[in-house]
């Protein structure tokens, strides 16, 4: 936890022991910047600054989604910045703030173990780095919020910058047929959508609360001033952030075309390949029929042939003057009768 006077010369660090004499004092501005909601920082909270158990109780859990409560003597809000992770995964950067009467008090919510503990103190660090400077001479609580929440909507739409750059390379990807795996190709497509979406949403939820807050009648006409330009930011944010998923659906949309063309072509080639071999199978049968018949043909005449081939002692044609014209007449008869069935059913 580090408490910080903020004066015209800068900033002064002080202990935490002299917090309770430098809040009774109204015409000093404090900077309270808690790193950790741990039980102390979560006792420091409810005790030396009498907050709410609930709003307590949102800086030690993690929140989903932006929120603002006014209470008598100051407001509670909770933002996100985003932070890429691996594979398209978006973290949740969550900054409480409580803007009292002289104070700010900045809780940095907890973060994912993976996630690099300096990208939640980013915002915090950059507007210290500035006063520290001489750049920056907040008067007020308001003055000071507005300009670690202007850095937040700036890291916003370096987010957005970022993922725009993906979609380049992706269109790029896409129009010259250089996509590898159509798989992974389409899991790239839609973890950029992710990106994109999810800041978007980061950017509406906190406009959505800040335009909110115009309406609060105990924030002074300068407060006022400010919290409609941070409005203003991330409804800009929002704005940037729906244009480049616009164009990425755009992206997907040409991709998915060209997916379903070249399904298109390639069931019509396998169609044709389909009925090239049935023509040929339906071919390759009406010849073994003509085969199968022209054999059914001949066989009659062998069978007569082989039957009275056989020579044995007891056959009465053998002894018979019209046998052998007989057994010519039964060839050509069976042969001519199995011919014209096979005519009749197309056989032949």
């Amino acid at each position: 936890m580090d408490i910080r006077l903020i004066n015209d010369e800068g900033v002064e660090d002080r202990p935490v022991e002299e917090l309770k004499t430098l809040l009774d004092d109204e015409d000093r501005l404090v900077w309270v910047d808690i790193s950790s909601c741990d039980k102390e920082a979560a006792r420091v909270l409810a005790e030396v600054f009498g907050f709410h158990s609930m709003a307590v109780r949102d800086c030690v859990e993690r929140n989903r989604v932006p929120k603002v409560h006014a209470y008598p003597d100051h407001v509670f809000v909770v933002l996100h910045a985003p932070e890429r992770g691996k594979r398209g995964h978006v973290h949740y950067i969550e900054l409480d703030q409580f803007i009292g009467r002289n104070y700010l008090v900045t809780v940095h919510g907890p973060i994912n173990p993976v996630v690099d503990p300096a990208a939640a103190l980013r915002e915090t660090r950059e507007v210290l780095t500035r006063i520290v400077a001489g750049r920056l001479h907040p008067a007020t609580p308001f003055e000071l919020s507005y300009a670690i929440v202007s850095a937040l909507t700036r890291n916003q739409e370096n987010y957005v910058e970022t993922m725009t750059s993906d979609v380049w390379q992706l269109e790029q990807r896409v129009t010259g047929g250089n996509v590898g795996d159509p798989e992974e190709f389409l899991n790239e497509l839609f973890r950029a959508r992710h990106g994109l979406l999810a800041v978007r949403t980061m950017g509406a939820l906190s406009g959505a609360i800040y335009g909110r807050m115009t309406n609060l009648t105990r924030i002074s006409a300068e407060g006022q001033r400010l919290v409609a330009d941070m409005a203003d930011q991330f409804d800009r944010v929002r704005a940037v952030a729906d244009g480049e998923r616009e164009y990425l659906q755009g992206v997907i949309e040409f991709y998915q075309t060209t997916l379903t063309i070249k399904a298109t072509l390639v069931g019509q080639a396998h169609t044709a390949e389909v009925n090239r071999l049935t023509e040929a199978s339906y071919a390759q049968n009406e010849e073994i029929k003509k085969i199968s018949a022209w054999a059914a043909i001949f066989f009659a005449p062998t069978l007569v042939g082989t039957v009275y081939g056989m020579n044995f002692t007891h056959m009465p044609e053998l002894q018979w003057a019209f046998g052998y014209p007989s057994a010519l007449v039964l060839m050509v008869l069976a042969s001519a009768v199995l011919f014209m069935v096979f005519k009749r059913w197309g056989w032949l």
